[in-house]
């Protein structure tokens, strides 16, 4: 068998190419990204309101808790929705494909046209795709629906990779407090380095997708710096408001 040799030395079949998970690049950015969004905010607005440095701890660690089990909840019940939906809506296609055959045989020939296929070239193709019980299912999901199949292991595996990203970019803001005492210099160091943290995640994703490799970084790090300076507001405005 032929193979093709990558950089990474490894060999792979021709013809099976892998490609990344888009599922797991969009799992890990919603999980990270929240995470440490949300314990900046924390964090910028506890720094406000007080000086005592063992809040920032358990408010964060408070935090980390609650969201990385709230938005691995999150990413397993939709991408379960998600399954289920796919299933009822193949069902209903199998149903058509069975009961009024010749009007999903013209639902092929019209996607074909749109596509550009016309005279002996559109009749063949439609007539190929039809005759294939599995090629059709798969040609009406993909492309009359717009549908993707989701496998029964996916919720669970959104759970796990939404709950450890949530849990990682909830730890980032936290770092600084642990070699840094003071608590209004540990913010300014924890908006600093989530900051860092932002750009490059936003970085990666470009890197992984398309798009701008800076323009993307300084959207995510934009998105972090309004998360802080709301989360710093509402604490400077609770802390200065006796109670």
């Amino acid at each position: 068998m032929n193979v093709k040799k990558v950089k990474d030395k490894v060999s792979i079949p021709e013809g099976h190419e892998k490609h990344p998970t888009t599922n797991i690049l969009s799992d890990f950015i919603l999980g990270s990204q929240d995470g440490l969004v949300n314990v900046l905010g924390i964090i910028l607005g506890i720094s406000a309101a007080t000086s005592d440095i063992r809040l920032i701890f358990v408010a964060g660690l408070a935090a980390l808790g609650a969201e990385s089990i709230s938005m691995g909840a999150v990413a397993y019940t939709s991408t379960l929705a998600r399954r289920k939906y796919y299933l009822k809506e193949r069902e209903r296609e199998l149903t058509e494909m069975r009961e009024v055959p010749k009007t999903e045989k013209a639902e092929i020939r019209d996607i074909l046209k749109e596509w550009g296929y016309s005279g002996k070239d559109l009749e063949s193709m439609t007539n190929k795709i039809a005759s294939n019980p599995k090629a059709m299912l798969e040609f009406m999901m993909s492309f009359e629906l717009k549908l993707s199949p989701v496998s029964k292991h996916q919720p669970l595996r959104s759970f796990g990779i939404v709950f450890a990203a949530t849990i990682l970019g909830s730890i980032i803001p936290l770092i600084p407090f642990f070699f840094i005492s003071s608590i209004h210099t540990g913010a300014i160091a924890s908006l600093i380095f989530s900051g860092i943290v932002l750009f490059g995640i936003g970085y990666y994703e470009a890197k992984k997708t398309i798009g701008s490799l800076w323009r993307n970084g300084m959207q995510m790090l934009i998105i972090g710096l309004l998360a802080g300076i709301a989360g710093y507001l509402i604490g400077y405005f609770v802390g200065a408001v006796p109670i």
